[in-house]
């Protein structure tokens, strides 16, 4: 919604809703699906900190897996330019781990704690605080930035009473943690969703687990916010987050299709001419044979060679082929 300004008692002054890119934490346990869900963002780049993408298929910002890569691949993704509309920091825990290394790099010592008097926790808040603001740059740019992060359960004392409770919080030291709440605009915890039943014994078991949902307001038993007057409680797919990013996507399936191998890819490609692309595999040495005489498995290809034919699949049946022809005329002499 466009702002109206308007000049009050002679203060420039402006009304209505402002769209701006959004900053989003969305925390849960390993394996609920975070990563999936934030690959279908508006134009993801994955800052795979951790590692844990391989198995989607996602463009990623190469360097990763060190504080200064971290930092520069950022800066560049402010300068460069690009179709990236969201950047994905995956996870925020790891982020934290991989400063952390650094700070202990440069100062020669084996752990954030040696620093000595929580000396190393001051020099990692604000160094943390920096790279928040660094990203005040991608914003400006107009992409989203979304922090994964992994949930821990932690006990909890409130001021105000007697006792504590377990909660669901993010997996980040007392110092990161609260301040990466308050950057965000929205913060999301997921997890599944699990009944508790009483059996006949009048013992209780949980039940469910399967089902996924986004919880969206903060309750004792986990940390939340938003400020898009969304639900309590939404279903766990890119739709329900619409009103906060603007796109409509397809919801994730609780049971993903399985990402196709290199070896079924290349049959897929090349089908009926795999007898043929195989010769012309072995002929280069790209394919070789096993101490025991087998034929070592297609998908042992070199990853950067099996991309390589299978992005021009023509071209590559081509060069196939006059091999083939090749072959079959100094066969015939």
């Amino acid at each position: 919604m466009q702002t109206t300004t308007q000049s009050t008692n002679s203060l420039p002054v402006s009304r209505g809703r402002i769209t701006r890119p959004q900053k989003a934490v969305i925390y849960g346990p390993e394996g609920v699906g975070k990563s999936t869900l934030a690959s279908l963002t508006p134009d993801p780049v994955f800052l795979d900190t951790e590692g844990g993408t391989h198995h989607l298929d996602v463009i990623r910002l190469d360097a990763a897996s060190s504080w200064e890569e971290i930092t520069a691949a950022v800066a560049q993704l402010a300068k460069a330019e690009h179709p990236f509309r969201t950047l994905v920091v995956d996870t925020a825990d790891w982020l934290e781990k991989r400063l952390s290394e650094q700070l202990c790099r440069k100062a020669n010592k084996d752990s954030i704690e040696d620093f000595g008097y929580g000396k190393g926790w001051v020099l990692l808040t604000e160094e943390f605080a920096r790279f928040l603001n660094s990203l005040d740059a991608l914003l400006a740019r107009g992409m989203h930035v979304v922090f994964l992060a992994h949930s821990t359960v932690k006990k909890f004392e409130a001021p105000d009473q007697a006792g504590s409770y377990d909660r669901f919080e993010l997996k980040l030291s007392k110092s990161v943690a609260p301040m990466l709440k308050e950057w965000a605009d929205l913060v999301l915890f997921a997890n599944y969703v699990t009944r508790i039943a009483e059996k006949d014994s009048g013992k209780t078991r949980g039940v469910g687990g399967k089902e996924r949902v986004l919880y969206a307001t903060h309750t004792a038993a986990y940390d939340a916010k938003n400020r898009h007057a969304l639900p309590d409680k939404l279903p766990f797919s890119m739709d329900a987050l619409a009103p906060v990013f603007g796109t409509q996507a397809t919801p994730v399936s609780v049971h993903a299709p399985p990402v196709k191998s290199t070896a079924d890819r290349i049959v897929d490609a090349f089908g009926s001419h795999m007898a043929n692309v195989v010769d012309f595999l072995v002929a280069r040495g790209q394919l070789k044979y096993t101490t025991e005489g087998t034929l070592e498995d297609i998908g042992n290809l070199d990853p950067a060679y099996a991309t390589r034919i299978l992005s021009d699949p023509k071209r590559f049946l081509k060069a196939v082929e006059e091999f083939h022809q090749a072959k079959e005329v100094a066969a015939a002499q």
